[in-house]
This record gives structure tokens, C-alpha cells and sequence, in this order.
């Protein structure tokens, strides 16, 4: 290198004939000539020695050409490879892309308050629900593309219910919503087909925005947010336990106040700082809130209980036989019969549960009591402890039988 340097010096510089170069420098005038004509300085390149894979190529190609997402492995066998894997695999990962074709990835330029991308994320974690129970349950994870503005929030089930009520929530706390909302096929959302279902169409056109469901087999399509999942999962939930979902989600947004205020490299900004220009050119919310939650309409059984996501909740007894409209949030459960409201409860997020108001207990067993009295008969114990006294002249009445002249009527026998 240093030679080749002070050769073209020497000539180009000061003008020094080839052949006194090749005097002082102790060089052949060949050599001294090989230098001036190389633009660039000379370099040791070892011949290219051959690899074990070089008989085999003529048939991986054969079989790449045909079946161009074959395993290397399954190869192996159709060759009768003898060596070792490793070189094998590089030559067919080196080959494969000349006949499976390149699919390139296009780098999308997202506008300020264009763009929210959606996701579930399930953190591997149980998270106590009380009685006992222990469960995985679903964080709906929200990023502005523009900002990379996080917020996420645990929800009861990956229902529609549920997970439109957290969106809202999370939308209510931003104070606006981008133009679109990008989300996977998620059965809650998006059809097989690719469309919005009727749930997610109604909450998207309540707040005038568009929901964008992923093309299939897609996994890019909204990388930002699946990337902030992975950032949950690795340093969110790093260390640290919960007593349920409450102290889950206060620690989660905890932790989001903090990851908001990191600057990220590809912005040059904290997201806290861009979701200023951000949420300038998002929509405004709707003054009337969007359809969210689990909800139901059903007629109000004698045991005055009704079902929500496994939960049973009791309802006032006094509305046993009407309709009644069932309204599950994500915090809350209301039950109204006719515009009234007849039964809230917190909602439990176990499975397979009761909750039960006392006021209801008590307002059903004066309810009973009140319905046998009107029928001149004794309520039933609801206890088996305290057996029922009856005089038989109830059964003969209940069956219709009359046993006037025998032994026996109007005695008393325990039921």
C-alpha cells in the first residue's frame, strides 16, 4: 500500500522518471508501471476455493425451481446430503431468493392525526381476579403512528363489548381520534372476509373516523404497535406483580407516563412533545358517546339473576317477568327495566361467579311472603334444616281428592 503511494507520488508529483522510481525504490520498472496504471491500491484477494455444495447445486435448483419454499431440511433429504447442515443451509438461503422472489417492505410516511394502529396484547403473566381465580386476560395497546404515543389499558374479555368500551376509554383520554383506525383481523372487529363488523362499523362511524383492517397474513401491517407490545412484555412486566386488574392498569399507566417522555431516535422528539402537532389535526370526539359494551336484552327470571360473561348479577325481584336491558362496562354493570334502573354491581372480571345485592335478597323473600299470604297458604322454608309443617287437607286440596270420612283428615305431616 505504502509502496504503490510513494510510486505514483514520485511520478505524478515531482515528475521522476519510471526508471529512476525503480532505482530508488529497489522495485522493477514492471511494478513501477503496474502501479501508475491502477487507479486503486493493489489488495491480496485469495482464490475462491470450492465448497462441498457445489456438485449438489445443479439439483437444489432443480428442486427450488419447483417447490421454491421447500425447508432446507427437507432438501438435505432429497439430495442425500452427507455433511454438515450449516453449509447447506447458506447456499440454499443465498439461492432461494432467485426463485421464491423478493417481498419488500414499503417505509409509510404517517401525517399528524392520521393513523392509530390497535392490538391486543396478552401478557404471559395470570393476573388475580379474587375467589381464587387467576387468569391471562387481554391489554388493548393503542400507538398514534405519527407520535408513537402509547396508552393501553387491561380489558375483561376480547369481546366487542369490551374492547370498543376501551377504546373509548383510551380515546377519552387522549381528547381526539385520528382519521383512521388500523386494526388486525381480530374476530371482535373484522369479519374472515376482511370487514369491519357491525359493532366496530357503528363505534368507527359514530366517532367519523375509518377502520382499516389488515390484508391477510400481513404481521407488518401495523409493526409499530406489535413492537410496542414487545416492549411491554420485556420491560413493562419485568419484576413485577399485581394484586388484580385495577393495580395492573395503575402501574401500567405509570410506566406509560414515563415510556412517552423517552425520546424516540427515528422522530428526534419525545412522543409526549409530538402529540401536541399530533393531536392538533385529529378529530373531535363526539358529544354523544358511541355504542360500547356488552348488552343484552331478556326477560327476568323467577331466581331475578342475570348473566353476563359467566357473572351472575341479581336484578330488583320486583320487575320478575319484563324486560329487562343489561348494560356490562368495563368498571360496571346496569340493569334497567323500562328506563328504570333495577340492579348495579361492579362487575367482576372472574369467571363463573355471583354477585348478589342484599337489598335484593330481602325484597324477594318479602316478595314470597306477600305471594303466599294472598293464596291463604304458608310460604315454603327455604332451608332444609326447619322441616314444612302441612295439614293434608293442602295435598287434598292441591290434587283434588276428597278423603271426607277417613281417619286422619286435617292431621298435620312433616313434608
Amino acid at each position: 500500500m505504502e509502496q504503490w503511494a510513494e510510486i505514483r507520488r514520485l511520478r505524478n508529483s515531482e515528475g521522476v522518471p519510471i526508471k529512476e522510481i525503480s532505482r530508488r525504490l529497489g522495485v522493477a520498472r514492471n511494478t513501477v508501471r503496474s502501479a501508475l496504471s491502477s487507479a486503486e491500491p493493489p489488495k491480496y484477494q485469495r482464490a475462491p476455493k470450492g465448497s462441498l455444495v457445489d456438485p449438489f447445486e445443479p439439483e437444489i435448483r432443480k428442486l427450488l425451481a419447483e417447490y421454491p419454499t421447500m425447508p432446507a431440511t427437507v432438501i438435505a433429504e432429497r439430495i442425500e446430503w452427507p455433511h454438515s447442515m450449516t453449509v447447506l443451509k447458506d447456499r440454499v438461503r443465498a439461492i432461494r431468493p432467485e426463485y421464491r422472489g423478493v417481498d419488500p417492505a414499503d417505509r409509510i410516511e404517517h401525517k399528524p392525526g392520521d393513523t392509530t394502529q390497535c392490538d391486543l396484547w396478552f401478557p404471559k403473566t395470570p393476573i388475580p381476579l379474587g375467589s381464587g381465580q387467576h387468569a391471562q386476560l387481554p391489554v388493548l395497546v393503542m400507538t398514534l403512528a405519527f407520535s408513537r404515543f402509547v396508552s393501553a389499558t387491561m380489558i375483561p374479555s376480547r369481546t366487542a363489548g369490551d374492547i370498543l368500551a376501551g377504546m373509548w376509554l383510551l380515546l377519552g383520554q387522549l381528547g381526539a381520534v385520528t382519521h383512521r383506525l388500523w386494526w388486525d383481523r381480530e374476530s371482535a372487529i373484522a369479519t374472515s372476509a376482511g370487514k369491519p363488523t357491525v359493532d366496530a362499523a357503528a363505534f368507527a362511524g359514530t366517532l367519523s373516523s375509518k377502520l382499516v383492517i389488515a390484508p391477510p397474513r400481513d404481521p407488518e401491517f401495523k409493526g409499530m404497535v406489535e413492537r410496542h407490545n414487545g416492549s411491554l412484555g420485556s420491560s413493562f412486566m419485568a419484576g413485577r406483580q399485581f394484586t388484580g386488574p385495577a393495580d395492573f392498569n395503575d402501574q401500567l399507566t405509570e410506566w406509560l407516563a414515563k415510556a412517552n417522555t423517552r425520546t424516540v431516535r427515528v422522530l428526534g422528539a419525545r412522543p409526549v412533545d409530538a402529540l401536541v402537532e399530533d393531536r392538533a389535526r385529529m378529530l373531535v370526539l363526539p358529544p354523544i358517546a358511541p355504542t360500547t359494551g356488552i348488552r343484552a336484552t331478556t326477560r327476568l327470571a323467577r331466581d331475578y339473576y342475570v348473566r353476563v360473561d359467566s357473572v351472575d348479577y341479581s336484578v330488583d325481584p320486583r320487575v320478575i317477568g319484563r324486560l329487562v336491558e343489561i348494560v356490562a362496562g368495563l368498571q360496571t354493570v346496569t340493569v334497567t327495566c323500562a328506563g328504570v334502573v333495577v340492579a348495579e354491581h361492579r362487575r367482576s372480571w372472574a369467571r363463573r361467579g355471583t354477585v348478589t345485592c342484599p337489598q335484593h335478597v330481602e325484597q324477594a323473600k318479602q316478595l314470597r311472603v306477600d305471594y303466599w299470604k294472598r293464596h291463604h297458604q304458608q310460604p315454603p322454608m327455604s332451608s332444609f334444616a326447619d322441616p314444612v309443617v302441612r295439614s293434608l287437607s293442602d295435598y287434598d286440596d292441591l290434587y283434588d281428592v276428597d278423603f271426607t270420612g277417613h281417619a286422619g283428615t286435617g292431621s298435620e305431616v312433616s313434608a
